[in-house]
């Protein structure tokens, strides 16, 4: 399938529904795919509608002076990239309800207008029984996701080794601190990016930036620069 027209409400609902798991088109950075979808759109999705491909716009014109030097087939269409036919429906939410009502509303024993009789109704039970046991049994997916965070100092004179030790030390249930790196950003002056993988449910990103923020003595800012869906 791929992506079809940008411009119509339908292509650009499919985009925001390949982004809400994904930083960038295809892989793990920028690439001439997420070029030619870029350029494919008149102009920013709007937020409110479209919040993931919004996010991804808005990091992607990051690399617009970068775009010719980004790894991939620069003679690629945009319509090279995106789902399958069976990959993403226009309106994912609405099928997963639909599959939920189904599977709730499965007739697992049949229907019948005569009166049960004793035995009919015993094994109707131990069916009913047996299906509650399975269901109470499927574990629970952990929602997790991998972000990349940018951590802006104040200068070219702060203490990026105490600025980072600070980051580090903020110790949570569900958040697990990896690797990073510091990377000029302009007139000597050097952010550090650290990535991390948090439990969804139990870590609110916002939180934890308004946290990192508090160390004003080194910390001027704080950006999700990537996240993506484990």
């Amino acid at each position: 399938m791929g992506f079809t027209d940008l411009q119509a409400d339908a292509g650009l609902t499919v985009l925001d529904n390949w982004l809400q798991t994904r930083s960038y088109i295809t892989g793990y950075s920028a690439s001439q795919a997420d070029v030619a979808v870029f350029k494919a759109l008149a102009a920013a999705p709007d937020a409110a509608k479209y919040p993931n491909a919004a996010r991804w716009y808005k990091h992607i014109a990051s690399y617009e002076s970068e775009f010719s030097t980004l790894p991939g087939d620069a003679s690629q269409p945009y319509t090279a990239y995106g789902p399958e036919q069976a990959e993403v429906t226009v309106q994912p939410k609405a099928e997963e309800a639909k599959a939920e009502e189904e599977d709730e509303d499965v007739d697992l024993f049949g229907s019948d207008d005569e009166e049960e009789d004793a035995e009919a109704a015993r094994i109707r039970e131990q069916r009913l029984e047996e299906y509650r046991k399975k269901k109470e049994s499927k574990p629970k997916v952990i929602a997790k996701s991998i972000v990349t965070m940018d951590v802006k100092p104040w200068d070219d004179e702060t203490d990026m080794e105490a600025l980072e030790a600070a980051v580090r030390g903020i110790e949570k249930d569900g958040l697990v601190w990896g690797a990073s790196k510091l990377v000029p950003v302009g007139f000597g002056i050097k952010k550090l990016q650290i990535n991390l993988v948090v439990e969804d449910e139990k870590i609110s990103l916002d939180e934890l930036s308004e946290e990192i923020i508090g160390f004003d003595e080194w910390v001027q800012s704080v950006d999700i620069a990537a996240m993506q869906k484990l």
